[in-house]
């Protein structure tokens, strides 16, 4: 059976409304368009996100469910909690966030990975314009995991990580729950649910409820050190 798939305008960065999704593939809401900062802006704040594969059309999406975290309520296990202490990891917030999109494109298999070469570009973008902010974990200087993803007020949309040593993606979502809880952040959105997120203790969120919320969200100040380049720590006596 045929469906029909809005295409985006070349010029103006109109989107339908989420709610008009398709379900099956689920969340599939449009194609085309291109990655220039105003359109990807206005697309996280409306909830939608880009999501294609090197060669295919560019596609957009907005899931139902919406897989999130609330950062105030993320429990790291005792046995993380263990193993970071007893770690030498450093963690830091947005010191190298240009290295942690290229390694999260390139620490996967080719067949794995969606963030293409334009989408690399575009993210780097975003960063330097202030809306996109990652989390890198160092052992002995080098990088050894991360995340990223992008701000949208009291909204914190991750888009990838990576993990190249025991636990480092975990430690890094575990401190930035932590940090970003402290300064105002209300929602970790992680897009679409999966086994790894599951088992991080991610819930879902219906697509009417988040998008509600983010529209609340969206224009929130947060704490001007929310996203100030710094180390992130921890403490034995924080509640988590």
């Amino acid at each position: 059976m045929a469906i029909y798939l809005p295409e985006l305008d070349p010029v103006n960065t109109d989107f339908p409304a989420p709610e008009t999704a398709l379900a099956d593939p689920n969340g599939l809401l449009a194609f085309g368009g291109d990655l220039r900062p105003e359109r990807l802006v206005s697309a996280y704040r409306q909830g939608i996100f880009p999501w294609f594969s090197e060669g295919e059309p560019l596609l957009w999406w907005s899931p139902a469910p919406r897989a999130v975290f609330l950062p105030g309520q993320f429990q790291p296990s005792k046995s993380l909690r263990k193993f970071f202490r007893k770690s030498d990891y450093l963690v830091t917030l947005n010191h190298a966030c240009h290295d942690i999109i290229e390694l999260c494109a390139t620490t996967r298999k080719a067949e794995e990975t969606w963030i293409t070469p334009e989408m690399i570009q575009a993210y780097q973008q975003l960063h330097d314009l202030g809306y996109c902010h990652s989390v890198e974990v160092w052992q002995q200087d080098k990088l050894v995991g991360g995340l990223y993803g992008i701000s949208v007020g009291g909204i914190f949309c991750g888009e990838s990580m990576f993990s190249l040593a025991d636990n480092a993606s975990k430690i890094a979502l575990w401190l930035f729950c932590k940090h970003f809880n402290a300064h105002g952040g209300q929602l970790i959105d992680c897009q679409m649910m999966n086994d790894h997120l599951a088992s991080l203790g991610a819930g879902e969120m219906e697509r009417s409820l988040f998008t509600r919320f983010l529209h609340q969200q969206r224009d929130a100040i947060l704490s001007e050190e929310c996203y100030h380049s710094q180390e992130l720590t921890f403490s034995p006596h924080d509640q988590y």
